[in-house]
């Protein structure tokens, strides 16, 4: 009986500690397989001054394998927003990848006047570092003037450094910035005479081999053809016609219309810079990336690596051409192949169902306020040079000095804070009286001071934006607000800036490993595409950032 019970007792014993320890393997098991779940390459896309609705308006036209394999395939956010004014190619590209804004992370431009050393310095620049694969100083950047974290830095100390980040775009600024402070490399293209990539000593003191022998094949040559329309142009019904009044053009041809053969318009129009704005400077940038792909191995470690993929030549083309033309079709019909082109060698590199991809814009854009005009929509040109002679007029007369303004630039104005001072005015009843002065101009529609983006907090509309795009370090003592569609711009083309939709309404696409199939309407800004990098891969936000995690995107 005694045997009995004893081995009952060690049967049921061993019985509660197999039970015991399923739950725990079961966890651990969990834990592996969510740890498995990071993606090997994370690859951001940013399309320069791509407007959401080219999505729709062109989707007829697109092909199965690139907008479309990420609509279909992956996540649409089809009501993306930028949450602050200006809306510029720099502050864009931080704001993407920082996860905040112009207030926190201190590009506020792409150029703007430094209150300290009283100049204007540009986002990217740094004399500190010398240029690397050219002689010119194009290649002296660096991402100093960032004040926070990219997710890209945060992946680099999470994983100890040994996950990769690349930064790949025509402008230096949509490289560098993105990359962050701690990337391995970031690469721009230099035209002139030269055609070459090339880099900072920020980052390297000489090109990677693989650099080399790309620039070496002098491959750039052959986009100095003809550009001609990827289809029939007579298909192209989504654009205005090809002969108007509202486009650019280049140097030695007399109409902005197609084709256009390169190799004769290059030596009027910068050497090499010409395929800068053409539909071919995505071409060139989507081969330099497959070149990192496989140069870098990205893709191919046990850690995450990322690559910051920005697409510049469609900002060039819609600031000359705008944004109903023709050429703006045509660059995006043909960034529609190259984005296939892209994710077909990532299949075949990194392997289908091993990476992320997100797909943005750093901005949009306004249609040539010329044509607006010319369908009866409210829109025009500012004077600035009238404005600039009426207020200096009210300076002299209000204070008994024009000195007091030291910068005048990205619609802000910055006083001079010690003459006023040395005059013993108070700065608050300056800035009041010149907030009264300008409102009464034309086209003028808001003015502010930087002492009421400092004390007061705005929760909605257009001063939300300012606020969030004012850094009381680096902003003006007066922030201008246009009128609606009114731009600082000569009458040809599309540019971007404010705060209106059709300069903050641009496409946020997810694709890839663990990243859900769907749509939504839900509003989503900008800086919520950072934090949901970061939660997907398991890492610290970026240190400034204020956006929130799309947990309706993550599988």
């Amino acid at each position: 009986m005694l045997k009995t019970t004893v081995t009952f007792f060690l049967v049921l014993l061993s019985y509660n500690v197999s039970m015991a320890q399923r739950p725990q393997e079961k966890t651990q098991n969990k834990n592996i397989e969510i740890l498995s779940t990071k993606p090997k390459l994370v690859v951001g896309i940013v399309v320069d001054q791509m407007r959401y609705d080219y999505l729709t308006r062109f989707e007829s036209k697109f092909g199965a394998g690139g907008f479309m394999r990420m609509i279909n395939q992956g996540f649409n956010c089809k009501n993306n927003h930028f949450n602050y004014v200006p809306t510029y190619t720099g502050p864009g590209h931080a704001s993407v990848y920082t996860g905040t804004t112009p207030k926190y992370h201190g590009i506020i431009g792409n150029n703007w006047y430094d209150k300290a050393i009283k100049k204007r310095v540009y986002c990217a620049g740094d004399d500190a570092y010398k240029s690397v694969g050219t002689s010119a100083t194009s290649g002296q950047m660096s991402p100093h003037r960032m004040k926070t974290t990219t997710f890209t830095d945060e992946n680099r100390l999470f994983t100890q450094m040994r996950g990769k980040t690349i930064g790949i775009a025509i402008k230096d600024r949509g490289a560098v910035l993105p990359a962050g402070h701690t990337a391995n490399a970031a690469y721009w293209f230099h035209g002139k005479e030269e055609g070459n990539w090339i880099s900072s000593t920020f980052y390297m003191n000489e090109l990677p081999k693989w650099v080399k022998d790309f620039n070496a094949k002098k491959s750039v040559s052959k986009y100095l053809t003809q550009w001609h329309t990827l289809y029939d142009i007579n298909t192209y019904t989504e654009s205005g016609s090809d002969l108007n009044t509202f486009e650019g053009g280049f140097k030695g041809k007399e109409t902005a219309t197609f084709p256009y053969q390169l190799d004769v318009l290059k030596d009027k129009n910068g050497g090499y810079d010409l395929l800068k704005a053409t539909a071919y400077g995505n071409n060139l940038t989507t081969d330099f990336a497959l070149a990192a792909l496989k140069g870098e191995q990205l893709g191919q470690g046990e850690d995450t690596d990322v690559l910051a993929l920005s697409y510049s030549s469609t900002d060039y083309v819609g600031h000359n051409f705008g944004v109903n033309s023709k050429e703006i079709q045509d660059t995006y019909l043909r960034l529609d192949k190259e984005l296939e082109r892209l994710f077909n060698a990532l299949d075949a590199h990194v392997g289908k169902g091993n990476y992320t991809v997100f797909l943005t814009a750093d901005h949009a854009a306004i249609d040539v306020p010329a044509y607006l005009q010319s369908v009866n929509i409210p829109a025009g040109y500012l004077n600035n040079g009238k404005t600039r002679k009426q207020f200096e007029a009210f300076m002299e007369t209000t204070f008994k000095d024009s000195d007091l303004i030291e910068n005048i630039s990205n619609n802000q104005i910055f006083l001079n804070r010690e003459k006023i001072k040395t005059l013993g005015l108070k700065l608050t009843e300056v800035q009041n009286a010149i907030v009264n002065e300008l409102i009464t101009y034309d086209h003028i529609d808001k003015v502010y001071t930087a002492t009421t983006m400092r004390s007061t907090q705005f929760n909605t509309g257009i001063e939300a934006m300012l606020q969030k795009g004012f850094n009381q370090k680096r902003s003006g003592d007066i922030l201008i607000v246009p009128d609606p569609a009114f731009i600082s711009y000569h009458k040809t083309g599309s540019t971007h800036g404010s705060g209106l939709n059709y300069d903050t309404h641009v496409p946020l696409l997810f694709y890839g490993k663990g990243i859900k199939h769907g749509q939504t309407l839900q509003k989503t800004d900008i800086t919520d595409i950072a934090p949901t990098m970061s939660a997907l891969l398991g890492i610290s936000f970026p240190n400034g950032s204020i956006g929130k995690p799309l947990e309706f995107v993550l599988d």
